[in-house]
């Protein structure tokens, strides 16, 4: 199943509850190398600051399952 950036309504395959998944948007490698592109212009946080150079894991609110990730 694809997911989006949002939280997304799925079946849990490690529960079977029916859920809407929890989102937790973590830092890539992608994210470093912009970072560190943009430390050479003195502005090397933004990255980290904004989602969308971020990846946006997918987890069930239930048991904790990770069910997939999202990136840009």
């Amino acid at each position: 199943m694809p997911f989006g950036p949002h939280p997304t309504s799925t079946v849990c395959p490690s529960c079977h509850s029916q859920i809407a998944t929890n989102v937790k948007t973590e830092a890539t490698t992608r994210t470093h190398l912009f970072a560190l592109l943009l430390c050479l212009v003195g502005c090397c946080c933004i990255p980290y600051c904004i989602d969308s150079c971020q990846s946006q894991n997918h987890y069930c609110p239930n048991c904790g399952a990770y069910l997939g990730t999202y990136e840009n």
